[in-house]
């Protein structure tokens, strides 16, 4: 064989070694379709949800000044308006769930307000259930926070 030969080889085999692991890196990566207003506000949500669920679900004043760090202004204010109740404003219900998943989101207004789905779940040797609400979540001095529980 000539080295002529050997070198046009061997370039030929990194060449198609390079392709071949782009192809992989390529595939592997899977684009991300939601808006950033979602995904920077998602977080919020998945964060108060996690602390909520960690905690005493009652709703009361207590547990409502535990949880302002993560609420509009507006929303505290109505909140702490209302009386206190063994039903959960934050899960609409006062048999508490067990465990909860971020669902799909919608831009309501660009920048500034988004609304999620958010699984609530049951599951029990006699029951498994789920039920979603709907969470509303504003900008607000660059930073965003749950607004709105339906």
């Amino acid at each position: 064989m000539s080295s002529k030969f050997k070198v046009q080889s061997s370039k030929l085999r990194k060449l198609v070694l390079f392709c071949f692991i782009a192809y992989c890196l390529l595939s592997c990566s899977v684009p991300n379709l939601e808006k950033t207003e979602c995904t920077a506000a998602r977080e919020t949500v998945k964060e108060f949800y996690s602390f909520h669920f960690g905690n005493d679900m009652n709703f009361t004043r207590e547990n409502l000044r535990q949880r302002e760090k993560f609420l509009s202004r507006e929303f505290l204010a109505n909140l702490s308006e209302k009386d206190e109740s063994a039903t959960d404003y934050f899960t609409a219900t006062n048999d508490y769930p067990k465990a909860f998943r971020g669902g799909g989101c919608k831009v309501i207004e660009p920048e500034k307000r988004v609304s999620f789905g958010v699984l609530l779940f049951w599951k029990t040797d006699t029951r498994s259930e789920q039920r979603e609400i709907h969470v509303e979540a504003i900008r607000e001095n660059d930073k965003w926070l749950v607004d709105k529980v339906e």
